[in-house]
């Protein structure tokens, strides 16, 4: 596995999209499932949401790359066979130093690049409703879209030359907004919008139609604590 390759210089006269997507140590992922999983399950679930979406971005006809930044080496191996770039989360001070980490990593080797952050625990994810969102986003130097229940963000896209500035977390929505950041109002958008932190929020992604690694570990993980409740 190749850790923080050089991509080569872009010289497509309309760049596509460098994706950043940070990604924690998944044995601090998704304490908020614990009503919905075990804290054996739970980072599994948490490697399985972002498979999904690292999977669907790369399938985006607008996405040039994938840049996940972690410091999970499990994640970094998963994630990298499927075609990620993976950069070491040399900051280690939270989710929007990551961040702007992974955009200063794309922008090294392509300074023109255009970029997006987007969450890990998207896996609905449907490459189609990404692509409208980029599209949508494209017109805009910096413009988000907000999480299905209208408080935090999934996405957030600098336009080449502009600042990225991301300031996830909470009630980001409102931060972004603040910042000067365009709000992206498109519908039939669900799978873009759809992260999960709670019970609550993996039902609506499982519903939308997750893909295929979180509909395996779910039904997998769900035999074993059937099994578990049975003994």
């Amino acid at each position: 596995m190749r850790i923080d390759p050089e991509p080569d210089a872009n010289t497509d006269p309309t760049p596509q999209w460098s994706l950043i997507v940070p990604l924690k140590p998944l044995t601090q992922a998704k304490s908020r499932l614990a009503d919905a999983a075990d804290a054996g399950l739970r980072p599994h679930l948490a490697l399985a949401f972002a498979q999904d979406t690292v999977a669907a971005a790369l399938s985006c006809p607008a996405v040039r790359d994938v840049v996940v930044v972690t410091d999970d080496p499990a994640a970094a191996v998963a994630l990298a066979v499927l075609g990620a770039r993976i950069v070491p989360d040399t900051p280690a001070a939270g989710l929007n130093a990551a961040l702007a980490h992974g955009s200063a990593a794309v922008r090294a080797a392509r300074p023109g690049a255009p970029v997006a952050a987007l969450n890990a625990d998207l896996p609905a994810l449907r490459p189609a409703e990404l692509a409208r969102v980029l599209d949508a986003a494209s017109g805009f130097n910096r413009a988000f879209l907000a999480d299905a229940a209208g408080m935090g963000t999934t996405l957030l896209t600098a336009a080449p030359g502009a600042e990225f500035r991301p300031a996830f977390g909470g009630p980001s929505r409102r931060r972004h907004l603040m910042s000067g950041a365009v709000e992206i109002l498109l519908d039939g958008v669900d799978s873009v919008r759809q992260d999960v932190d709670t019970a609550q929020d993996l039902r609506a992604a499982l519903a939308l139609g997750a893909g295929p690694y979180t509909a395996g570990r779910w039904a997998a993980g769900a035999r074993v604590l059937d099994g578990r409740a049975g003994g």
